[in-house]
């Protein structure tokens, strides 16, 4: 029995740990990130040999628990050596020259120190990425699920409403941005002779992707005018129907590649691609819920009654929302296409559609933060679990009853998102004494 003397202290740890490093702000942990992957670089191979590892650990040794439980202790011990230690140490001595750095940088203007602290996140994950593809394969996934999921989260959170249509809509933005890409750019059974030189796609490759995304939009457009009479259980439905529909339509026809798919994409959908057109999709949905239009959605999915009485046009608003989310699912779904090579209609089908919103509720509805969280979280976990094949898709629904149960509203909710705020200085003296 532990006596008063012995609790205190023990109580007391999360309060020392807050002291060392509360006033650590986030450019000193992107600069800890990297001295690790400097030092998983420099000396990866040979400490993992060390500790009794073949290769390096792909995913933190994640997948070696479920695969080799015997050498989870070597993983580990390579995780807290080459990752943790370098994190903590490098970040704790940086903390004061980093909010120095951090207030230097604000006073150029809050975006210029957003984009630098954007750009040195993409180097840590650039180079992380680098030591073996299916780490960047990895990467590359989790930033299209982070796209999904946000855009998705538009409709299911912020809209109140609920939505089984975001598979369609990808599945739409993804054959539209491969046919722009084949059509114009790469010989191929389905389509003949390229249209125009191949140097040209990795330049017109963003209209590929907004083709693909408008695509989305209107079939969007299409389901929203006569589905919005309805609330609740009923658009669930005629969302599911819409998937159903686009699916069946995919696999009957045979200038699309039918129900075989379609592959043969160019290889434009690179790291620094997914990465720019995540950050840029992340940047505009979260302005968006945060102007005038996001907070009308607020407002619908509360009371739409007394939205319109206080001069919301409903309708309009959620039209609007409806179509700006299913542009980003396109968008999503041509990235996806261009780096997988291949798709079929099979791909975006209802596992799909449960792999969405088990990643929007778990995250946490009407929350940016809650989209990004559940999106890396569960593909970490899926791709953590993969040497368990059927038995992860035990693992992760009983998660999700559990989140449910005692989060029912996911991990993260109802949190806005503030890049500023997130790369502010946390040392008073470095911002001049401000608050």
């Amino acid at each position: 029995m532990q006596t008063v003397s012995q609790i205190i202290p023990a109580a007391d740890k999360p309060r020392r740990v807050a002291r060392v490093f509360g006033h650590t702000p986030f450019l000193a942990w992107l600069l800890g990130a990297a001295a690790a992957v400097l030092l998983e670089h420099l000396l990866g191979e040979t400490f993992a040999g060390l500790v009794g590892l073949s290769k390096v650990p792909v995913l933190f040794g994640l997948m070696i628990l479920m695969s080799k439980p015997l050498l989870f202790p070597g993983a580990l011990l390579y995780v807290a050596v080459i990752y943790l230690l370098p994190l903590l140490c490098v970040a704790g001595l940086l903390t004061r020259p980093a909010n120095l750095v951090a207030a230097a940088l604000l006073r150029f203007g809050p975006a210029f120190a957003v984009i630098v602290h954007l750009a040195l996140f993409y180097g840590v994950l650039h180079f992380w990425a680098d030591i073996s593809g299916y780490r960047e394969l990895t990467v590359k996934f989790t930033l299209i699920a982070v796209l999904l999921t946000l855009s998705l989260n538009l409709i299911n959170g912020y809209m109140g409403e609920f939505s089984c249509s975001h598979p369609g809509f990808m599945a739409l933005g993804a054959y539209g941005a491969s046919t722009f890409t084949l059509t114009l750019f790469v010989n191929n059974p389905l389509f003949g002779k390229a249209l125009l030189p191949g140097f040209l796609g990795p330049w017109l490759f963003p209209l590929g992707l907004v083709f693909g995304g408008l695509l989305a939009s209107l079939g969007a457009l299409l389901i929203a005018i006569p589905s919005f009479k309805t609330r609740g259980d009923y658009l669930a439905i005629i969302s599911l129907a819409f998937l159903f529909i686009v699916k069946s339509l995919l696999e009957n026809l045979p200038f699309l590649g039918g129900p075989r798919g379609m592959g043969g994409q160019p290889d434009y959908a690179g790291l620094p691609v997914v990465f720019a057109w995540t950050a840029m999709g992340v940047w505009i949905m979260n302005n968006y819920v945060r102007s005038t239009l996001g907070k009308s959605l607020n407002a619908i999915r509360d009371d739409e009654a007394a939205a319109e009485a206080m001069s919301v046009d409903t309708r309009h608003t959620k039209m609007t929302a409806f179509m700006f989310a299913a542009f980003w699912a396109g968008v999503a779904g041509g990235l996806f296409a261009h780096v997988m090579r291949f798709i079929n209609p099979a791909t975006f089908g209802v596992q799909r559609l449960a792999e969405m919103l088990a990643m929007v509720y778990f995250g946490g509805l009407n929350s940016v933060y809650g989209s990004i969280v559940g999106a890396v979280s569960l593909n970490l976990l899926g791709e953590a679990l993969r040497p368990l094949e059927l038995f992860k898709w035990i693992f992760i629904p009983l998660l999700l009853i559990l989140v449910m149960i005692f989060r029912p509203t996911g991990l993260l909710a109802f949190r806005e998102f503030d890049a500023v705020r997130l790369v502010r200085p946390l040392d008073r003296d470095s911002q001049g004494g401000a608050p």
